[in-house]
């Protein structure tokens, strides 16, 4: 009888398991399928791996136009697997890396010769190791190969194997691809600390921060941050992300209750809000280096008429148009100042600044509300915005007893979020949206220790 060939085995694949037959799975089926599903890929990726390997011997650029890559009209094996498999072309490279690293060689005499991961290799052709804990792996100790002494590297090696497969005496649970990536890095630092230094001045040459063109309302960024560096953007983010708090006008079992959400925000929309506070704290420093004799200031030029009927904006610096809804967030929390200008151009008059709260009347501000005034928002005061409880056109005055601390996402979103805000006795009182508090009760608002310290000397024994 004859085996099964490759395509035998694929139209196999929906006998065994179909894609519509996973929902009717129990729990613990469902598990075990997903075990058996991934030893399946593990196998296939590992042939990947071999093929490609194999693609890319016969497409050596030594080889010229004889080169099978050349052969189909392709610049090189990386294209070839491409045009072969429509995989990207960074797959494409992990593969061939990958390949290079685990192929076995051969001697001038002709005597075969192991890999240079000879575990790995292994490993993965035997289904018990992924691709992605074997790139972890070799690209933390592929540089080390010229540096460490080969026996030192090879224990290295099968340690990592062995706990990437579950096979360490230390631990029958194979570890994940990100835990296996921090564990080769150690392993790295510790077999060639040396190395570090070489490393981080490549580093120091790459740093970067970039923004690109703007694009369907968004401005896109890139770049490369410093370990150190990065790390303390982390820091900033984890203290400002750590779930402990909530709208707490309902107990936590009311909350659940009503199966509510804490927060509608995914956690890359509250890392950019949490951003956007940085730029506005430093500004407001003395310590920031003046712009045109002032502090860094975004300039937004709205027509009059405009601005009083909805109109869009424009930024210095910013292609797009900014909304109506973004202009009436930058003039409440930056102020206005007129600009009559003629009809050919030139500037006939020029009005003071108007709706901009003071510092002095900014830091009143601070010490009363101590923060963003929505509960459940941990953003500070030093990064928050001043706004207008009762807007200017309304004939809201720009005064401490009209204005409150919000950060930007909720400042921006005041109006639509459900939650309310309004001036008693010059005291802020925050209504929470229906969904959240269905009895629609007002309560004082405040994030000041020293405002809280105040009530509870008054309520204490």
């Amino acid at each position: 009888m004859n085996s099964p060939t490759l395509t035998d085995l694929a139209k196999a694949i929906p006998t065994a398991l179909s894609a519509t037959s996973v929902g009717g799975l129990s729990d613990e089926a469902l598990l075990l399928a997903i075990r058996e599903v991934e030893e399946l890929g593990r196998h296939v990726d590992a042939l990947r791996v071999v093929t490609a390997g194999e693609l890319a011997a016969r497409s050596r650029t030594e080889d010229g136009p004889a080169g099978l890559a050349a052969r189909k009209g392709c610049r090189s094996a990386n294209e070839l697997l491409q045009r072969l498999t429509q995989v990207s072309s960074a797959t494409a490279a992990s593969r061939l890396g990958l390949a290079v690293l685990t192929r076995p060689g051969t001697a001038l005499s002709g005597a075969a010769m192991p890999a240079k991961f000879d575990h790995v290799r292994a490993a993965l052709e035997a289904g018990e190791l992924g691709v992605d804990a074997a790139v972890a792996l070799t690209r933390n100790l592929a540089p080390l190969q010229v540096r460490v002494h080969p026996d030192a590297l090879d224990a290295a090696e099968q340690e990592l194997v062995a706990a990437a497969t579950g096979t360490s005496p230390d631990s029958s649970v194979s570890a994940s691809a990100d835990e296996i990536r921090i564990q080769a890095s150690v392993w790295r630092a510790t077999l060639d600390p040396d190395g570090l230094e070489p490393d981080e001045a490549h580093a120091m040459a790459k740093r970067s921060f970039r923004m690109g063109p703007e694009r369907n309302g968004l401005v896109p960024v890139s770049g490369g941050l410093l370990p150190e560096a990065a790390g303390r953007v982390k820091r900033l983010f984890d203290a400002y992300l750590t779930p402990t708090t909530a709208p707490a006008f309902l107990s936590d079992e009311e909350l659940a209750d009503k199966n509510a959400v804490r927060d509608p925000r995914t956690k890359d929309q509250q890392r950019h809000d949490i951003l956007i506070g940085v730029p506005d704290a430093m500004a407001r420093s003395g310590d920031t280096p003046t712009v045109g004799g002032a502090a860094p200031t975004v300039l937004v030029t709205v027509r009059a008429e405009d601005l009083d009927s909805g109109g869009a904006g424009y930024a210095d610096g910013v292609e797009s148009p900014l909304s109506p809804t973004t202009v009436k967030q930058l003039v409440c929390s930056g102020g206005t100042q007129k600009v009559l200008i003629g009809r050919n151009g030139r500037i006939l008059k020029l009005g003071s600044a108007e709706r901009c709260f003071t510092a002095p009347q900014r830091r009143a501000i601070t010490a009363r509300d101590g923060g963003c005034l929505i509960p459940g928002c941990s953003i500070p005061a030093g990064w928050c915005e001043v706004h207008h409880v009762t807007p200017a056109a309304e004939g809201g005055l720009t005064h401490p007893d009209n204005g409150v601390l919000l950060c930007w996402f909720h400042h921006r979103t005041i109006d639509t979020s459900g939650w309310a805000i309004r001036m008693r006795a010059g005291s802020p009182e925050v209504q929470a949206p229906p969904w959240l508090d269905h009895t629609r009760r007002w309560r004082l608002a405040t994030k000041s220790r020293t405002a809280l310290a105040a009530r509870v000397s008054r309520h204490g024994p």
